[in-house]
């Protein structure tokens, strides 16, 4: 346990659970950089394939920066470069990470979230990008994530006006993938990653790269021939000989994730 922050570890499932509910998981550079830390050890750790990050309590994912904090002063040196929760500018992971919302996902908060790859949310989340109203601006990545995951006139409605989006919105805006009841939450994220822990995590990770980096190239035939380092290693690893092996003898493959 941190003191900002725990974290569960169940087999090759990480849970990470920002846990400062008195201020709505608002996060504080001393917050961001222990959280930054945490995924810098899920990075690394070949044991560890999916990982889930959460809010403590009820009623807060994260209220995005701790502006009070920043309005009182506080040192600011510790902010790490992987961005808000180590995660928004943490640009080279190719695990997936799912974000279960539980409550308001404003300003940092929903960047947070839109920088992983699935997002559950309780139907009593809400997501805002609010910063024009403080005189702030989305600079976490929201301004580039969210027209980039709904579209330039969507994003534009929430972006300039910094309003609240209820959760069943988020679905048919296209940036949540599932609406659960609060006290289904975690186990309905818990399914879905068990659902990702299924498939080869060298094969997750070759689909995760290749998808996020062919964004980078001008267009189709450049992302399709573009080599990528996830999808060499999986080539050259016992999961890509272990599963055609398993489905011929019928048999649920044991991945090595090597």
């Amino acid at each position: 346990m941190g003191e900002f922050s725990t974290t569960e570890v169940d087999g090759n499932l990480l849970i990470v659970t920002i846990n400062r509910p008195d201020r709505l998981n608002a996060l504080h550079p001393p917050g961001n950089a222990e959280l930054a830390g945490i995924f810098d050890d899920f990075q690394s750790n070949p044991d560890l394939w999916v990982a889930i990050i959460t809010g403590a309590g009820d009623r807060g994912f994260c209220a995005g920066n701790d502006l009070r904090y920043q309005a009182e002063g506080g040192d600011r040196s510790a902010a790490p470069a992987t961005g808000f929760a180590g995660l928004t500018a943490r640009w080279d992971l190719n695990k997936p990470v799912i974000a279960a919302v539980n409550g308001v996902a404003m300003g940092g908060g929903f960047e947070i979230a839109l920088a992983c790859d699935l997002i559950i949310a309780s139907d009593n989340a809400r997501f805002a990008l609010p910063e024009p109203k403080v005189g702030l601006a989305a600079l976490a990545g929201g301004v580039h994530r969210l027209p980039r995951q709904i579209g330039l006139k969507r994003a534009m409605g929430m972006m300039l006006t910094g309003r609240h989006v209820p959760a069943a919105e988020g679905v048919e805006l296209g940036f949540v993938n599932e609406v659960v009841a609060p006290d289904q939450l975690m186990t309905r994220a818990r399914e879905w990653a068990a659902m990702i822990l299924e498939c080869s995590p060298m094969s997750i990770r070759a689909t995760k790269e290749a998808a996020m980096r062919g964004f980078e190239e001008q267009g189709l035939q450049a992302a399709y021939e573009k080599q990528y380092d996830a999808v060499r290693a999986m080539i050259k690893s016992q999961d890509f000989i272990e599963g055609p092996l398993a489905f011929s003898e019928k048999r649920a493959p044991e991945w090595k994730g090597e």
